[in-house]
């Protein structure tokens, strides 16, 4: 992932021209894909309860800073040392923001990886907005669509992703207002520190959050050998290991690390967190996430990790 905020302004004959035209050409096959998945998964979803501003009662969650304290549920709260709400049923469309990082980093694919880490952020944004579409909610995207409620949004957000200028790093979020629903999907490789600054003050106007990592299987396992040139996709920096093999193992051991950092850490805001690969299916982080925004917490699988 690229410095937060950061704009790239592509110039002709620039390497950002390139990557503007390449994903342009690239989100057609993306929205075609992403309906052939939302359609296999969609059966059974419509009807599910879902978390809104409705009368009766749902569930309990955890408090999050920033939420009004007449929504505690004292009585809850006092059976253990953790603060709840009562959250309410749905009766309404509600907003729901979708993101996918487009930072040159996500256009990495390794020989082990069946796509290209844009590509499967893209067909997981766009069989979201598909299926969230169906359901009747308003589709969203920070900075590229303002929300609309209609059956054909994820192909209205499709064209609006061709024709976007190309950012790198996570989106402006202050057009957003509380209440709404937002999915981010990338794969955060900047610091966590970094990240949380700007996911926390979200958290705190009352969006409720979902982070889709997306990681090549290589990034997670290393599996090279002998002497190998890293290169640095955000800055070009290289780096030459001799032996690639004699730092698997620590490698391995700072990149879960990172990944329990960060997924911890937004279960601490009351965010939800889910772990793909490109290796697995697009489903299955699909489901996951839509089981999140129904109100039915998944449950871990490999891949999609929650």
């Amino acid at each position: 992932m690229a410095p937060i905020g950061q704009i790239v302004s592509p110039t002709p004959g620039s390497e950002a021209l390139s990557r503007a035209r390449s994903r342009a050409v690239l989100i057609p096959d993306c929205l075609v894909e992403a309906k052939r998945i939302a359609n296999t998964v969609i059966a059974g979803w419509h009807g599910r309860r879902k978390r809104g501003i409705g009368e009766n009662f749902w569930q309990f969650r955890p408090y999050t800073d920033g939420e009004s304290l007449s929504r505690i549920d004292w009585r809850r709260s006092a059976r253990d040392d953790h603060t709840y709400v009562r959250d309410r049923e749905w009766e309404a469309a509600h907003t729901i923001w979708l993101w996918a990082d487009m930072s040159p980093s996500m256009m990495y694919k390794s020989s082990f990886g069946s796509v290209s880490k844009e590509s499967r952020a893209l067909v997981i944004m766009l069989a979201l907005a598909e299926i969230l579409a169906r359901s009747g909610e308003r589709i969203g995207c920070p900075g590229v669509m303002e929300p609309v409620s209609a059956r054909n949004a994820a192909e209205r957000l499709a064209t609006a992703l061709a024709h976007a200028p190309l950012t790198s790093g996570l989106p402006d979020t202050r057009m957003i207002r509380g209440w709404s629903d937002i999915v981010l999907i990338g794969d955060f490789l900047d610091d966590v520190d970094k990240i949380m600054e700007r996911l926390g003050p979200l958290a705190q106007r009352g969006l409720r959050g979902y982070v889709v990592e997306v990681a090549d299987p290589a990034e997670e396992l290393f599996p090279y050998d002998g002497r190998t040139e890293f290169t640095d996709p955000e800055t070009g920096a290289k780096l030459v290991s001799g032996r690639a093999e004699n730092v698997r193992e620590a490698y391995t051991r700072a990149y879960l690390a990172r990944r329990e950092n960060l997924g911890e850490t937004l279960r601490h805001l009351g965010w939800n967190f889910v772990s793909h690969r490109t290796d697995h299916l697009a489903s299955e982080a699909l489901v996951a996430i839509h089981m999140y925004l129904s109100g039915m917490p998944a449950k871990a699988t490999h891949g999609g990790q929650l």
